[in-house]
């Protein structure tokens, strides 16, 4: 399993990340990037913690790759923050999308797009013209396994299929129970109407991400 969303105590996750990374191993993961909550308040000093820890946890049994989610920011202020965050180390951007249950502001799909992120988390209902953007762009759309966000999954997976949109399987992990193993991640995807190839192409999706990002 190869999972670009997960969070810390350094955000609203229940593990710090030496545990986290400890539960990833024990579940099967090959790699998973922690990606805690940031806007203009916080995004240094969650950045440095990150980056402090996966340069210690060097050789470990999981690859631990250091990113942000940029969450419930004004539109306008996606772009320079996701050029903020690579500049501080932060070797994946992703952005929380519109999800239908949570409040945020209407564009930031669109403007997560322009600015280039690597993944738009749970993009909600989102739009034929953002769909074309993200594949324009090569941003990755996420199919996700976690409570609530996982309601338009099946939306997700048609728009990114009709347009061409690159699909990648998370879990916005939070606590120790969502993390999955890569059949969770397949059931996942098949609960969202993507066909058996489709999960496959995810998987290679993750690959080609990590592969990209390790250099």
């Amino acid at each position: 399993m190869i999972d670009f969303h997960t969070h810390t105590f350094n955000s609203d996750g229940e593990l710090i990340a030496s545990e986290l990374a400890a539960r990833a191993a024990a579940a099967g993961y090959r790699a998973l990037a922690i990606t805690d909550h940031v806007d203009e308040s916080n995004m240094e000093e969650v950045i440095e913690q990150t980056l402090r820890f996966t340069a210690s946890y060097k050789g470990g049994r999981v690859k631990v790759v250091p990113g942000v989610e940029i969450t419930h920011v004004a539109p306008e202020a996606i772009g320079p923050l996701a050029a903020r965050a690579r500049k501080l180390g932060a070797k994946i951007v992703v952005c929380h999308g519109e999800t239908i249950v949570e409040p945020v502001e209407a564009g930031t799909n669109s403007a997560a797009i322009r600015a280039g992120v690597d993944i738009l988390a749970h993009p909600g209902l989102v739009s034929a013209e953002d769909a074309v953007l993200a594949a324009k762009a090569g941003v990755y759309f996420e199919i996700t396994s976690r409570k609530g966000h996982s309601l338009t999954n099946g939306h997700v997976a048609a728009a990114a299929r009709k347009h061409g949109v690159g699909l990648i399987v998370n879990t916005d992990t939070h606590s120790p129970g969502d993390l999955i193993t890569v059949d969770t991640a397949r059931r996942v995807a098949i609960g969202a109407n993507m066909t058996e190839e489709e999960f496959k192409i995810a998987r290679k999706n993750a690959e080609t991400l990590l592969e990209k990002i390790l250099g």
